[in-house]
């Protein structure tokens, strides 16, 4: 991996900038035919860290955007600039994560119709995602931008960060439609094992975010409207590259631009897989939303806090992420192919990996947590904060991984609203009333902060109790349609 990125960046120097780099990375995508991976015989741990890791490398980078603009806005602004910045990430993610629910209903419908070498309707199924990425990102850019403002003001967020966040957020749902189409574009090439091209696409633009973050608000002192535009720039470029890649690839998997259709049959099938996930991204992500507000009532010294501490628990989710998406198409490609013991395998496999490398990481940033805050912010109202947040979230957000690995197994498996509901009742709703509930008995930010492990505990405890039980229906149905092999 670190050679094809040193080679990502070659291609930008030999080719003399922008312009000629697309046509540079065109030509390496073209060479490289053989990005798939065989989920369906032979050793798994290979096969799946080459599938997660690019993903988690990918994550890194996508988050980088958005903590890129906080390091440099806290380095070159005042505090209530990275307040606005920081404060707008859990909003965000509450349009952003219904997308990517929509994103995993893509990558299992495609993985199933490989694993049953259905090339026809896996190309129908392109077809479509082509077309649902734009209007999807269309509409939440026309409706973000009207309605940024009056979200901030519901959140109560403070005075003296309202103006700057609004301008950041406003910006930043102009790129949306960027955003929907790399997403959707990406999760089509998870659908056969590629993760590693749209890693090195992500890496173009951040390479282009950082740049323009630098030259915008630390040269031309443009402030929390430079980092929203570098961030956009960015997207654009991830946009444009991600459709290039579909357009030039050979086989079922080809993005034809000038015959795009919907066809109601595929449609359909990843909005029941992918809407209901999507509900539990958007639902989980209000609840945050509500406990930002809650955040906002502590003061700018807490929002800032907490967006620099958050900025690390975003990096480890997507970690878990990526052994999410390694259970969604291994597991799609396998169910549909009929080998039931390799899909328990896969899901052992990744619930492992996944805990493991959470647990071990976030472990070291709390044991570091002088360092890791440090590079975000030294001011000594902003501190105690972040390390608060560290310590009562970051610490135990391995237990996450016990509901997001087997609700990924569900929706594999075709049951995708099981772990919807689930997660909504055992998560949102404690957090909803968690939010009402502290300010009424004088809690302090800490026991804000709690309510994060709890609910992880009781609905990781719910969700596999319910993917135990779903997986012997889906395999008992299976093997009566003659699936079994």
């Amino acid at each position: 991996m670190i050679f094809e990125c040193a080679k990502l960046v070659k291609i930008f120097v030999v080719t003399g900038g922008c312009g000629n780099f697309v046509a540079g990375f065109a030509l390496t995508c073209e060479m490289k035919q053989k990005n798939t991976i065989d989920m369906l015989t032979g050793p798994l741990f290979g096969p799946t860290l080459r599938f997660a890791l690019p993903l988690i490398a990918t994550g890194i980078v996508q988050q980088s955007f958005n903590s890129a603009d906080t390091l440099i806005v806290g380095r070159y602004c005042e505090s209530s600039a990275l307040a606005a910045v920081g404060s707008n990430g859990p909003v965000v993610n509450l349009i952003v994560t219904l997308f990517l629910g929509l994103g995993v209903g893509i990558n299992v419908v495609v993985a199933a119709c490989i694993g049953r070498r259905d090339k026809d309707a896996a190309a129908r199924a392109v077809s479509t995602t082509g077309i649902l990425a734009l209007a999807c990102g269309v509409a939440t850019m026309i409706l973000g931008t009207i309605f940024a403002r009056p979200l901030l003001e519901l959140l109560s967020t403070p005075a003296e960060v309202i103006e700057g966040a609004s301008t950041y957020l406003r910006i930043i749902f102009i790129g949306l439609p960027f955003l929907t189409i790399y997403n959707f574009g990406a999760a089509i090439l998870r659908s056969v094992g590629d993760t590693a091209r749209p890693f090195y696409i992500l890496l173009a633009g951040g390479v282009v975010n950082v740049a323009l973050d630098l030259l915008l608000t630390g040269v031309m002192g443009m402030g929390v409207s430079g980092v929203a535009i570098a961030t956009v720039a960015g997207m654009g470029l991830n946009s444009a590259l991600i459709v290039l890649v579909l357009v030039r690839e050979k086989g079922p998997i080809h993005l034809e631009l000038r015959s795009l259709h919907i066809f109601r049959k595929e449609l359909g099938q990843i909005v029941r897989i992918g809407l209901p996930a999507g509900l539990q991204g958007l639902v989980f992500s209000f609840s945050n939303v509500f406990i930002l507000s809650a955040i906002n009532s502590f003061g700018a010294a807490a929002s800032a806090g907490s967006a620099a501490a958050l900025t690390y628990e975003l990096y480890a989710y997507y970690l878990i992420v990526a052994f999410v998406q390694a259970t969604v198409a291994f597991t799609s490609q396998n169910y549909a192919a009929g080998n039931l013991e390799r899909c328990n395998r896969v899901f052992r496999l990744n619930m492992l990996l996944a805990v493991c490398t959470c647990g071990v990481l976030n472990c070291i940033v709390v044991w570091q947590k002088g360092f890791f805050i440090s590079i975000f912010t030294d001011d000594a109202a902003v501190v105690p904060f972040a390390y608060s947040r560290l310590t009562m979230v970051l610490l135990w957000q391995f237990i996450a991984c016990s509901y997001e690995i087997s609700g990924g197994a569900m929706r594999a498996l075709g049951y995708s609203m099981t772990p919807t509901i689930i997660t909504i009742l055992g998560t949102c709703l404690f957090r909803l009333l968690w939010v009402w509930a502290v300010p009424r008995i004088g809690g302090t930010f800490d026991l804000l902060m709690s309510i994060y492990p709890i609910t992880w505990v009781i609905t990781g405890a719910s969700v596999l109790t319910a993917y135990f039980i779903i997986r012997r229906k889906a395999y008992s149905h299976l093997s009566s349609a003659g699936g079994d092999k």
